[in-house]
């Protein structure tokens, strides 16, 4: 599989399904700007901060060339990362886990219920089982692009790196596809395409400079 890089062409989510809005294709949206929200339902930082942002960024700058996306992730908490959880947090706007209990203790549940509904469309990145050997390969290609000073380390803690990660592994039920693809760290992260549909930003953590990036890309 051919991951996405910057400045190239972005390639095209790999998903479930659809769970809210039409099917949405990057190929469609050429002279649009693009936003991809990937988030974790068991995310209480995906809810409290990029959410709302990227339901905003819609709202606001929709008219003016920005198409959103939301993708629903699960590289974690397989059993709470789901589909049914994720169809009753669009229909319902109910919301489970580690989301629950943060939202409900800076007061942001309505009734018990999330107080804001996601209003652009939403699909599911596609899960594939793993397999529960380990890939030596898969272990050192992750240790290279999350450990920089991997071979300036004593060999000892290069082993108890190695075998850090090869524990991860094994402990994972599920590849995410999209996830993978795009190479993300963790959630919230964002994937923000330009006009041509290269890939401009692809980004985890604080959304801060978001917006500022939207409307530079709307200007070009």
């Amino acid at each position: 599989m051919l991951k996405a890089h910057l400045g190239g062409k972005a390639p095209s989510p790999i998903l479930s399904e659809w769970l809210q809005g039409d099917p949405v294709y990057f190929d469609q949206l050429i002279g649009r700007v693009i936003l991809v929200e990937v988030f974790q339902v068991n995310c209480p930082g995906c809810f409290l901060n990029a959410l709302p942002l990227a339901s905003w960024l819609y709202q606001t700058y929709f008219n003016q060339g920005l198409s959103v996306i939301g993708i629903a992730t699960a590289f974690e908490d397989f059993h709470i990362n789901n589909l049914r959880n994720l169809t009753l947090l669009l229909t319902e706007n109910i919301v489970v886990g580690e989301t629950k209990r943060a939202l409900f203790q800076q007061g942001k549940l309505i009734s018990g219920r999330l107080s804001f509904s996601i209003p652009f469309p939403v699909a599911m990145d596609r899960l594939q089982k793993r397999q529960k050997t380990t890939n030596r390969n898969e272990v050192v290609d992750f240790i290279n692009r999350h450990v920089t000073d991997f071979e300036e380390r004593p060999k000892i803690i290069q082993q108890n790196i190695y075998q850090q990660v090869e524990h991860y592994f094994q402990s994972l039920d599920y590849h995410a596809k999209t996830f993978e693809l795009y190479d993300l760290k963790g959630t919230p992260s964002y994937i923000l395409i330009d006009r041509k549909g290269l890939l401009r930003h692809c980004e985890f953590g604080s959304h801060y400079n978001l917006e500022q990036q939207v409307q530079i890309l709307l200007r070009e």
